[in-house]
């Protein structure tokens, strides 16, 4: 008699396990909170050879906080020796005053229609020259916002 009763233990085991796993898997799945996303703005950048200066325009899309972000640039493929510490008022390689966003002193956050600027020192490497190819990469703890390029004038 105990052997008709084996297939039967067999397959509610086996139901019992199914059961179980997909519910830890739904739970998995529910229980996690959505990544958030990165923020979507739309910027552009402009190079000045003889002043050796870089202004970023926040031209429309989501505000950006000036506390989470990270600012790396490039001239002719090669990363700056010294990269601002955005936002900064003096940082090593460059000139201090920054404008706009890029200064503690504008607040935290970084609203369309705002332009900040920096300005390269002597004291960093590459300095801008006419013509020279300027890349700027704006991104947050969440990820790349932007990944800007223009040719210096």
């Amino acid at each position: 008699m105990t052997r008709a009763l084996t297939p039967v233990v067999g397959v509610a085991l086996l139901v019992v396990v199914t059961v179980a796993l997909a519910g830890l898997a739904g739970a998995v799945v529910l229980g996690s909170e959505p990544a958030e996303s990165t923020p979507q703005a739309r910027l552009s950048v402009s190079a000045d050879a003889g002043a050796d200066r870089i202004a970023v325009t926040h031209e429309g899309g989501a505000t950006l906080s000036t506390e989470a972000l990270t600012v790396r640039i490039e001239i002719d493929g090669q990363p700056l020796t010294h990269q601002p510490p955005v936002p900064f008022f003096a940082a090593r390689g460059f000139v201090s005053g920054p404008t706009g966003p890029f200064n503690p002193a504008a607040g935290e956050t970084w609203t369309a229609g705002e332009t900040a600027t920096l300005e390269l020192a002597s004291t960093n490497a590459p300095l801008i020259d006419p013509g020279s190819t300027v890349a700027v990469t704006v991104a947050t703890d969440r990820g790349v916002t932007a990944r800007l390029e223009t040719s210096a004038s």
